[in-house]
Formats: C-alpha cells, sequence, structure tokens
C-alpha cells in the first residue's frame, strides 16, 4: 500500500471507505469515521500509527497482525468494520454532534440488517455523543441497540494518548472473552 501524497490526502476529504459487513458477524467495530489517510488508500485504520491492528492481534480477536489491505479476511474470523459517519475527515473534532445523531440512525438500521452479535463502538466520546449517553464507560454497556450487545472501548488512533497497546489489548481482550 503506497503512502498517499498531500493531493491525494486534500481530495480524500467527505470520501467514503466501504463498509466491511456481512450477516451474523460476532463482533462489528465501529469507528467514528475514516481518516483521511483510509479513505484516500480505500482500508479502515490504514494511518501509520493507528493501533487498531496491532490491538486485534495483541488481544487475540485476529491469529496473527493483518494489514489494512488485507482487512477483508476479518470477514472469515466473523469481525467487520463501519463507521458511525462514513465521510472522512482530517480529524473526529470536525464532524459536527448532529452527523454523530444522523450516523447512529443509519448505524442502527445497518445492524437490524446484518444482525452482528455484537457492536463495539470504538471511542466513548463520541458514543456519548452519538448515542445521547453521558455517563458511558468503557465495556459492555446495559443497554442494547439494533439488536446487539453494545460495547464501548477506547478509540484505538494513535492520537489518543490515554491509552497504549497493553492497555487497549486488555479491553478488546475482554470483548473476546464475553
Amino acid at each position: 500500500m503506497k503512502k498517499p501524497s498531500k493531493e491525494q490526502l486534500e481530495a480524500a476529504w467527505n470520501k467514503t471507505v466501504p463498509d466491511l459487513i456481512a450477516p451474523g458477524l460476532r463482533i462489528l467495530f465501529c469507528g467514528i469515521n475514516p481518516s483521511l489517510y483510509s479513505a484516500a488508500v480505500g482500508h479502515h485504520f490504514a494511518r501509520p500509527g493507528n493501533r487498531f491492528w496491532p490491538t486485534l492481534a495483541a488481544a487475540g480477536l485476529t491469529d496473527r497482525l493483518l494489514h489494512p489491505s488485507e482487512e477483508h479476511l476479518l470477514l472469515e474470523q466473523g469481525l467487520g468494520i463501519t463507521n458511525i459517519v462514513d465521510r472522512a475527515t482530517a480529524a473526529a473534532s470536525d464532524l459536527a454532534p448532529e452527523e454523530l445523531t444522523q450516523g447512529v440512525a443509519a448505524l442502527e438500521r445497518k445492524l437490524l440488517a446484518y444482525r452482528p452479535h455484537r457492536l463495539a463502538v470504538l471511542g466513548v466520546g463520541a458514543y456519548r455523543t452519538g448515542f445521547g449517553v453521558r455517563d458511558a464507560r468503557l465495556g459492555r454497556q446495559p443497554e442494547d441497540f439494533g439488536g446487539a450487545e453494545v460495547w464501548v472501548l477506547p478509540n484505538p488512533s494513535g492520537l489518543n494518548a490515554h491509552y497504549q497497546l497493553p492497555a487497549l489489548a486488555e479491553l478488546f481482550s475482554r470483548l473476546r472473552h464475553a
């Protein structure tokens, strides 16, 4: 996968990355929205420094460290990826709160159509805003959504300095063992 140029990153604003989804997944991971890097290369969590792929491997959710270009292999393991908001931005802070709320409505339609067992929302702040749950904490949520058990996990972006790989792996591992 070739690193995108500055021009390709600028052109990626508002582009989308197709969902990686199938009926009956064990876990549907839900990011906030694609980064410009991911939209430019066409793969989820593709920006160097994003810890999504290392976290999946460290938590035992995949049998090895996958490259973002191998994302299709997740479906064989009952895992998928979507986003609350489909459009790419430089940072999640570029999204309006209303976009998150509207994205959650669209997410519910996906859940009802594909029926994953668990939804793992990656980002507690986005979960609180989009789902309207001000006091949400990390982990299993008390309410299901769209027929799926809901988990909130930290955003694995390299920009999220609150959680390093060992802590991310521990939290993702709890989801695996649920």
